[in-house]
């Protein structure tokens, strides 16, 4: 008798599927993954560097923003004293007198602004003194802050604040109706006649009186001289009445051109104009 075999479909199925994947079929797959796995990577490290691009942006404009809302504040609180700038711009750094922005009796700042050189290249920096409280300590801050300026030491760096990178800045005065160089001669004036009180004494609302040394000649109550750099013992002499002191006097308005360097969150020329209160501006 002849047996007849019949194929059965269902057994070959099942016998491929026990068989698995074959070695090329395993490579391929391999392969698959890890382009995936390195476009994904790619991708999310793309996005990281984004996110920290446009974090340092941030806080690169908002740090300039900090910078010309202070620089507003300085010009808006100067203060004027007799026989002292209340400004001065030397041609590396303006120097202000300013009075505290807390309380009445804080006292008068010196503060300075200026280009300068640290690890982050050439920036736009700002100084500021501590609370002034007579005259010896508003002189030593005004010499104190141009040194600042020129040969900074460590001492002087702890009071300055970095405010944004910077190629290089202008500052304009406005005067006599038209924007000027600041350093033109037709700015010295000749200050109010300045008396031994005067001189002596800071008047200011901020409360800044210098020390008064009793006993002195022609009363006792006249001040005689003032500190000098804070030593006790320093006295200063005697000032004459009406004597002539040669200041700087206050423009109408100071414009600030910035040129901020390429490659950052914000580049090119930048130009703020600040204008005393009652003669309007920007």
């Amino acid at each position: 008798m002849q047996r007849v075999l019949f194929s059965m479909p269902g057994a070959a199925l099942n016998a491929r599927c026990q068989r698995g994947f074959t070695l090329i079929e395993l490579l391929v797959a391999l392969v698959l993954m890890a382009v995936m796995a390195a476009l994904s990577w790619r991708g999310f490290d793309a996005m990281q560097r984004n996110q920290t691009n446009l974090a340092r942006h941030s806080q690169e404009v908002l740090s300039l923003q900090n910078g010309l809302a202070q620089w507003t504040a300085d010009l808006e609180a100067i203060e004027t004293q007799p026989g002292q700038s209340s400004m001065d711009w030397d041609g590396r750094a303006l120097r202000l007198l300013r009075r505290g922005s807390q309380s009445a009796g804080e006292g008068l700042y010196v503060v300075a602004w200026a280009q300068g050189q640290r690890a982050q290249g050439s920036v736009w920096l700002r100084w500021s003194s501590p609370p002034l409280t007579n005259r010896a300590q508003m002189l030593a801050a005004w010499s104190q802050a141009a040194l600042w300026a020129q040969n900074p030491g460590e001492a002087e760096r702890l009071r300055e604040v970095i405010i944004a990178p910077m190629t290089s800045w202008q500052i304009v005065y406005f005067r006599g109706g038209a924007w000027t160089n600041p350093l033109s001669s037709a700015d010295q004036v000749s200050a109010t006649p300045v008396t031994p009180a005067a001189l002596g004494k800071v008047t200011s609302d901020a409360g800044m009186d210098a020390p008064k040394q009793e006993g002195a000649a022609g009363g006792g109550n006249g001040l005689i001289g003032t500190l000098i750099g804070g030593v006790p013992g320093a006295i200063a002499p005697p000032a004459q009445a009406q004597t002539k002191t040669k200041t700087e006097a206050l423009p109408d308005g100071v414009r600030l051109v910035l040129t901020l360097p390429d490659g950052g969150a914000v580049s090119g020329t930048l130009t703020r104009d600040w204008s005393r209160a009652g003669l309007g501006g920007s």
